[in-house]
């Protein structure tokens, strides 16, 4: 689902009151351990982290007036979404969540490519997903994203 919203602040006023209070701790724990140098912002209608055009002139190749997306949360219709692009763009970044993921919760991760899937909002892993946000620094993102672009040409 995608809300019609100009700050984070506004994404999350529109949400129903059980996804409001989730999304608002997961916002909170991305905001504490997301290393310095990403921006908050609304991505792709959801709440976006990423890098901003004043460190990243280039921006995102698909669309370079987009700063580089780098993790999203969103309210789906039936989960709440964690994006990481470093567990899609990184391998050992994915083993090392899929190893850690069963320490936090006894059932398998429902996710995509760089979507994680919560159907269950109490078990939502905070203390995991607020781990994985520190396991990379803006800098080795753009080095990660700017050698898996270069060797697509």
């Amino acid at each position: 689902m995608q809300y019609q919203a100009n700050s984070p602040t506004e994404y999350l006023e529109q949400l129903p009151e059980d996804r409001k209070l989730v999304l608002s701790k997961l916002r909170q724990v991305v905001l504490d351990n997301l290393p310095p140098g990403f921006e908050e912002q609304i991505s792709y209608g959801m709440l976006g982290y990423v890098v901003p055009h004043s460190k990243y002139p280039k921006g995102y190749h698909c669309d370079p007036k987009l700063p580089l997306p780098f993790m999203s949360l969103a309210s789906q219709k039936n989960f709440v979404a964690v994006y990481h692009m470093g567990v899609y763009a990184s391998e050992e970044l994915l083993h090392w969540f899929l190893g850690e993921y069963p320490k936090h919760l006894s059932t398998k991760p429902d996710m995509g490519k760089s979507c994680i899937r919560f159907k269950n909002m109490k078990t939502i892993p905070y203390a995991l997903i607020g781990e994985l946000c520190s396991k990379m620094t803006m800098e080795e993102w753009v080095a990660l994203y700017e050698g898996k672009i270069e060797g697509k040409r």
